[in-house]
């Protein structure tokens, strides 16, 4: 039986002559499922922000580095990395299907005076005198330091670079804290993250003339 497979090409030109937010929405989901996370920060002025990120990544365990991608803009204010240039503090806080909706309302254009946590009812917590407020209701809560701002000249977006001060989970294991998370693909497509199995890590001995796969 023949089956007919529907493909698709599209060339860098094809891209660049999309409209606009149909190719944001391309190139925003063509690599699938992402980590989403809730970035808060506290402006020197006390007031507290919090921002929904998928672009979270982990760099380096020895020193214990994570990074995130940054869209700074004349026209458009972005309190979170105002707020992390100027007192050099944050926290990463993971999302689960309980808060989901919530999170996702920080994505909105709120005013500097504005607080999100108190917009889109979350409760602050501070741990050991961090400075930054962590998300009450995470299960993971990470207190990151600035190390670096990496500015990206082909978007004009910045790569910032932190340390992790302290992480407080809720679970004993941390696949138990992982089990209710979630992922976006694009801006607004949220799905459930589960786990499916534990590979061992694989090692190559390259001194193994067998021909067997």
């Amino acid at each position: 039986m023949e089956i007919n497979v529907f493909l698709m090409i599209l060339t860098k030109k094809n891209i660049a002559n999309m409209k606009r937010v149909e190719r944001l929405k391309m190139i925003n989901s063509i690599c699938g499922i992402r980590g989403v996370h809730l970035i808060g920060t506290k402006s020197p002025g006390n007031i507290t922000n919090l921002a929904i990120f998928s672009s979270v990544t982990h760099l380096g365990s020895n020193p214990s580095l994570l990074g995130f991608v940054s869209r700074p803009s004349e026209q458009v204010k972005r309190d979170t990395i105002a707020n992390i240039m100027s007192t050099n503090y944050y926290t990463i806080n993971s999302i689960h299907e309980g808060i989901l909706d919530k999170a996702h309302k920080t994505s909105g254009k709120y005013l500097s005076s504005i607080s999100e946590f108190d917009k889109c009812g979350f409760n602050h917590q501070y741990i050991n005198n961090f400075y930054a407020p962590f998300v009450r209701s995470s299960s993971i809560k990470i207190g990151m330091k600035f190390l670096q701002s990496i500015p990206i000249k082909y978007n004009n977006t910045c790569f910032v670079i932190g340390e992790i001060e302290l992480i407080e989970y809720q679970y004993e294991t941390l696949d138990e804290n992982f089990k209710d998370g979630v992922g976006v693909i694009g801006l607004n497509s949220y799905y459930k993250s589960s786990k499916l199995k534990d590979l061992e890590y694989f090692r190559v001995n390259n001194n193994d003339t067998s021909t067997k796969n």
